[in-house]
């Protein structure tokens, strides 16, 4: 009898605040955080951004730190990309509600794109996560505005349009963070943006440029699935050298490492793909140099042979160090950094990579997906206003979707309400923040011509 009457409690409804309750709740907030005080932005007096990227590339490779320098002096928008910890520290300080979700970390324009589904569906989402922790969706969303006007600026609009920009990345996060707020919890889980649908979406420029890549990636499919660096020799496929981009690794303990990290990186995958992947060989490995803020970490790739030599699969196994967010939202809770970009990334994307896992190594961790070139970021540099502005919509719309996964889209909707204050209030910082990011960047400029760092702007 007590044992039944235990099981009738444990079946008992748990009263759980309504969607309304929680909507009002946000709402409440505005009188704690008002929706206007977004638009500040203070730099600390102490703040040494040239000081904050060179602490930051102590754990890399310092044979490719001239590399990441080199490619963050090409433009404003480029030093931005590479300057996620300078952010954060900025960010620290800006107002929140304390409503929190899994964030991205580093959500700016060029963080966004198409890819494959394992079901070879082509979606629209957010691409990398390296510094995804549980924190206040509201950095997520001023580093995507901030982008939005630096990359207007870049593209020579004037300040207004730079900020209209800004605030229609703001004005659609707060749209679609309204319309989630009404769905089920399946629905928004489910909620994605397919090729299709994106394209109707997106500036025609993108459009016509996606279709492209995806028609010439296709085509690569067919022939041997792989991309251009991995090239036939000797009647197999292997990974040719573009050094010091992609290089054959020399040491042979290092090689060895590595190869077992993959193979403990197999357990943690479902059971269906660790027999998949089993089927598969190891042949080849190079480390290569990828993106901008990410150049200096240890990247590898791995060649697999399955079936025939005919029969490929590249792995992208990436080193995941701490989140720049960690020292101000405090240590993750996951055992390694690796598992902790994995499940930000399923938290927050509509569909993972199949092979998506982590390795924890005796000094490094990593996390490992495949390397998919049916993959596509759009050219923001390239964009004129319209498709900026239509592009910045699209991301932001993305962005909260991936915030309401694992946020609560309600308490979040009824803080932004239906008017317009909090997207201009956001367009302020962001064009703060754009100023901020120039000054920065002509610290970088002045570092490299007075010497204090290396750059190798020729790569």
């Amino acid at each position: 009898m007590a044992k039944r009457r235990a099981r009738r409690a444990l079946l008992r409804r748990v009263d759980m605040p309504t969607a309304a309750q929680r909507y009002a709740a946000g709402k409440a907030l505005r009188a704690k955080v008002a929706r206007t005080s977004h638009a500040a932005f203070e730099p600390s007096a102490r703040r040494d951004p040239i000081g904050m990227l060179i602490e930051s590339n102590k754990t890399r490779l310092p044979e490719l730190v001239p590399i990441r320098y080199g490619r963050m002096a090409t433009s404003p928008f480029a030093f931005y990309r590479g300057a996620a910890a300078v952010m954060a520290y900025d960010l620290r300080s800006t107002p929140v509600t304390g409503i929190k979700s899994q964030i991205c970390g580093d959500a700016h324009l060029s963080n966004f794109g198409l890819f494959q589904t394992p079901e070879l569906n082509v979606i629209f989402d957010v691409n990398d996560f390296d510094e995804t922790l549980r924190g206040p969706w509201e950095w997520d969303l001023k580093r995507l505005a901030a982008s939005c006007f630096i990359a207007a600026r870049d593209n020579g609009l004037r300040r207004r349009q730079s900020r209209e920009v800004a605030k229609a990345a703001a004005q659609h996060y707060r749209e679609s963070m309204l319309e989630l707020a009404k769905a089920g919890y399946l629905q928004v889980w489910y909620w994605r943006l397919d090729l299709r649908k994106a394209l109707d979406i997106v500036p025609r420029s993108y459009a016509a440029a996606a279709r492209h890549a995806q028609h010439a990636t296709l085509h690569r499919v067919n022939h041997h699935g792989m991309p251009g660096f991995v090239v036939r020799g000797g009647g197999s496929y292997r990974i040719a050298n573009e050094v010091p981009l992609i290089a054959h690794i020399k040491d042979r303990e290092v090689e060895r490492r590595l190869a077992q990290d993959v193979i403990r990186y197999r357990t943690t995958l479902q059971e269906d793909r660790q027999a998949l992947l089993a089927r598969y060989h190891l042949v080849d490995f190079a480390i290569k140099v990828v993106g901008v803020g990410s150049v200096g970490t240890r990247c590898y790739i791995a060649l697999l042979v399955g079936r025939d030599k005919n029969d490929t699969l590249l792995l992208q196994i990436k080193e995941a160090q701490a989140s720049v967010l960690e020292r101000y939202l405090g240590k993750s809770t996951y055992e390694n950094h690796g598992q902790r970009v994995v499940h930000g990334q399923r938290l927050m994307q509509a569909a993972s990579d199949l092979f998506l896992g982590w390795a924890h190594g005796p000094s490094h961790d990593y996390y490992v997906r495949q390397l998919r070139d049916l993959k596509f970021s759009a050219a923001v540099q390239t964009m004129n206003r319209p498709d900026l502005t239509e592009y910045a919509a699209l991301c932001a719309r993305t962005l909260a979707r991936s915030h309401a996964r694992s946020g609560d889209a309600s308490m979040i909707a009824g803080y932004l309400g239906a008017g317009e204050s909090f997207d201009g209030a956001i367009a302020t910082f962001a064009e703060l923040y754009a100023e901020q990011n120039e000054q920065d960047y002509r610290a970088l400029l002045e570092a490299i011509k007075a010497k204090r760092i290396k750059a190798n702007q020729s790569l």
